[in-house]
């Protein structure tokens, strides 16, 4: 009885991490550049189960089969494929086609990469994203970040028009080594490739690549799991309550 009651916590607890995860994806379905999160999760190991309570005098061993306690959470998994691109008419708005990240300067040092191209032209005139982060471009070489006023454009290959600047894409031959850090940019513990003829679009963004249909219905099913597990759990209480009160008559 206490081993199911345990198997069903840690089920409760599993089911918690799903809801958040899915709660996450639908916040953000209309986050420019967003990647949708999923948890992938496995069995525990089965354990044999045994009780001495066989055998003509109730004494023997025996093997009553395997229990698993439940699951576990392995992973949560970035899926990065492209959203839909569409017209803002922003001119400091841009969309990757393809592969690639535009790649921005952390405030705490370091570089990130992001598909979210809404920037904004921040005080001393560089582009940066929302959240204050540098773009970075690259000029012959030298990476510094890019500068803009309102007459600023790109052509559709990043270069900035009257400037041999272009931005900085950068991508990376295995997306595993992408770690996100949360408002849609990420940072790698490995160096990246520079694109050398990326497709950018001013005046458009990329959506998120959230399915706002799956994951409603993901929600709907984790509630419906909850209650399933909330009712095994009132029984076993029950259970437990009618026992320890038989026992307390004995």
């Amino acid at each position: 009885m206490i081993r199911s009651l345990y198997t069903v916590n840690r089920t409760m607890n599993v089911l918690q991490k799903h809801q958040e995860n899915t709660s996450g994806n639908l916040a953000n379905s209309n986050t420019s550049g967003y990647k949708f999160k999923t948890i992938m999760q496995s069995t525990l190991e089965p354990y044999e189960m045994i009780n001495h309570a066989g055998g003509k005098n109730k004494d023997k061993r025996q093997v009553l089969g395997e229990f698993i306690f439940g699951n576990r959470i392995d992973e949560k998994i970035t899926n990065l494929k492209d959203g839909t691109i569409y017209e803002t008419g922003n001119f400091t708005d841009f969309a990757i086609q393809g592969e690639g990240f535009f790649t921005i300067e952390l405030a705490g040092g370091g570089r990130g990469y992001t598909r979210n191209g809404n920037f904004v032209i921040g005080e001393d005139g560089t582009l940066t994203t929302q959240s204050g982060e540098r773009v970075l471009g690259i000029n012959n070489g030298n990476i510094s970040p890019i500068y803009a006023d309102e007459g600023f454009s790109i052509d559709q290959r990043g270069r900035v028009i009257g400037s041999n600047e272009r931005f900085l894409i950068t991508d990376f031959d295995d997306y595993n080594a992408l770690v996100d850090r949360g408002d849609t940019i990420f940072t790698a513990n490995v160096g990246g490739n520079i694109v050398e003829n990326p497709t950018v679009s001013q005046n458009y963004l990329e959506t998120s690549n959230v399915d706002f249909t799956k994951e409603m219905v993901k929600m709907i099913e984790i509630s419906r799991e909850f209650e399933s597990n909330q009712k095994m759990i009132q029984s076993v209480d029950e259970t437990l309550s009618k026992a320890v009160n038989e026992i307390g008559r004995l």
